[in-house]
């Protein structure tokens, strides 16, 4: 293909099929992707070509003659046959609007080709007089070829007029043979074509949503590990608080000897009250015994104060454990549920990953 003399008039992107040889029912892909599809202007020789390149290899080398026909087979598919190659090729376009486009650019190339066929046919007429007065005069004849070349070029005419019809026909019949099995193709294709976008899309998705996993599992992790700090102070606090429960278990030693000692007390007044009765006469004694007893009595009272104070520091110890264990027990609930929302977070990245 000489590029300085011909050049792109129109251009687009297809998927490009080839009739298949053997069949001539099924399409040939000609490539993986589309490629692009152009019209290229030979002004030189004044000739209309399609040519499409995929790598270094020509997929499509199409010259444009009057005789051909564009044939849109559904929406986005149309074929037309080139004798001359002695194929069919098939586009496949991304919508029905690229291929109402080279349907229209094919009809215009078509007309164009077929004026310049009869500019040259009328140029030749015209630098050739004696051939045409020759034509004209003689009679067509196909048996009789002894009378000149004019004769001889006659019959070589007709014969190419009746191979060219004899190619149409079986070009016509290899269309109508491949139309069949090129629309259930052409509808499994764009299928996979349209599964292949959705898949591309959830993968999007996939990978947007594993971005947000990956966030809010970093943030988990910073939250655990606050929680990890919050647990290890209350733990310090309760080993703070066992020195506390020691500190009970003192008091409550010191309140059971306390309760001993007042009962003694007790058993020794009334032993003093049961002894004084019998003494009256003693006034002396009665004396020592009475400011004995209230001696008694103020012990009594201060043991018993004791004995409050005791009672009040041991509520409060109780009460300051009872709430220190309540918070190490929500603490170890919301501990719980960042540990299974973390598994649930893994399980759900360890699938998708799975699924890729």
């Amino acid at each position: 293909m000489s590029t300085t003399r011909e050049q792109p008039i129109f251009s687009t992107r297809a998927h490009v099929f080839q009739i298949d040889p053997a069949t001539k029912r099924n399409w040939i892909p000609a490539s993986k992707h589309a490629l692009t599809v152009s019209y290229f202007y030979d002004a030189t020789r004044n000739v209309y070509r399609i040519i499409s390149v995929g790598g270094t290899k020509a997929i499509i080398n199409s010259t444009i003659t009057p005789n051909m026909t564009f044939t849109k087979t559904s929406q986005k598919f149309g074929q037309w046959a080139d004798s001359r190659a002695n194929t069919v090729y098939g586009l496949g376009f991304a919508s029905e609007q690229h291929l109402s486009q080279f349907a229209e650019k094919f009809q215009e190339v078509k007309e164009a080709a077929r004026l310049a066929r009869e500019k040259s046919q009328d140029k030749t007429e015209l630098t050739n007089p004696a051939l045409n007065i020759t034509s004209h005069q003689v009679l067509p004849s196909p048996i009789i070829s002894s009378n000149g070349p004019g004769e001889d070029k006659l019959f070589r005419s007709q014969s190419a007029d009746v191979e060219i019809t004899t190619e149409k026909e079986r070009l016509k019949k290899m269309l109508s043979e491949g139309s069949v099995s090129e629309v259930q193709w052409e509808a499994e294709f764009f299928s996979l074509q349209d599964n292949n976008n959705k898949l591309v899309a959830a993968l999007h998705e996939a990978n947007a949503n594993v971005d947000q996993w990956k966030k809010q599992l970093a943030a988990y992790q910073e939250e655990t590990e606050t929680l990890r700090q919050r647990v290890a102070e209350l733990e310090s606090q309760g080993a703070h608080d066992s020195s506390s429960e020691n500190n009970k278990e003192d008091l409550s030693q010191t309140l059971e000897e306390l309760e001993i000692l007042i009962k003694a007390k007790d058993e020794e007044i009334q032993m003093l009250k049961s002894q004084k009765c019998g003494r009256w006469e003693a006034e002396g004694e009665r004396e020592e015994t009475l400011q004995k007893l209230q001696e008694l009595e103020a012990c009594n009272a201060e043991l018993e104060r004791r004995l409050h104070l005791a009672e009040q520091t041991l509520a409060e110890t109780l009460a300051e454990r009872e709430k220190i264990q309540n918070e190490v027990t929500k603490v170890a609930e919301i501990m719980d549920v960042k540990i299974f929302e973390l598994s649930e977070i893994r399980q759900g990245l360890a699938k998708l990953v799975e699924s890729n």
